[in-house]
């Protein structure tokens, strides 16, 4: 990369500046176009050059806010066992539009949210067998609350997996 301010450079090395950090971050990964957008900002690189810039990707295919809510919501669920309510603040903060954001959430299947939150409490209970039942249902349901499940929902699942616990430890 030039290390010349961009105020020195021309038009032209504007451009392609902006292009080639437009270019790197999504080799990298999917980004949505606030994201995109913010970079380029932070590089200095001019209002308008930024949106001619991420117009011509989006224009290309190569930016679409909506593949990418739809993709990092899918990854984010499947890889941290995220609730929807936490997947729809993290769009939010990634700059996707609140439409779109409702759009892809209401594709998400209730019932894997629900599955979700009973694999991450099963996986969690293994290594608390040294807590009594109070400690574990305290720290299960504010773990599942720091993933942005509903207070109801967290102490429905850990109640039904810490009671098959005990079911599983009395028949032994």
């Amino acid at each position: 990369m030039p290390r010349t301010p961009v105020e020195e450079m021309s038009p032209a090395e504007v451009a392609s500046f902006a292009k080639e950090i437009v270019v790197r971050k999504l080799s990298e990964r999917a980004h949505s176009r606030s994201d995109l957008a913010q970079a380029l900002v932070k590089k200095q690189v001019p209002e308008e050059v930024v949106n001619a810039t991420l117009a011509k990707f989006e224009d290309a295919g190569l930016i679409d806010d909506e593949d990418f809510a739809r993709s990092w919501v899918q990854a984010r669920q499947r890889g941290k066992g995220l609730s929807s309510r936490a997947l729809a603040m993290e769009l939010r903060r990634k700059g996707v539009d609140d439409e779109i954001s409702k759009e892809v959430l209401a594709e998400l299947d209730p019932e894997a949210e629900v599955a979700a939150a009973h694999r991450l409490v099963q996986a969690r209970l293994r290594s608390m067998s040294r807590f009594d039942d109070t400690i574990k249902i305290r720290r299960l349901t504010g773990m599942l609350a720091r993933k942005g499940y509903a207070p109801g929902l967290a102490f429905e699942v850990v109640r039904q997996e810490v009671g098959a616990e005990a079911q599983a430890l009395d028949s032994r």
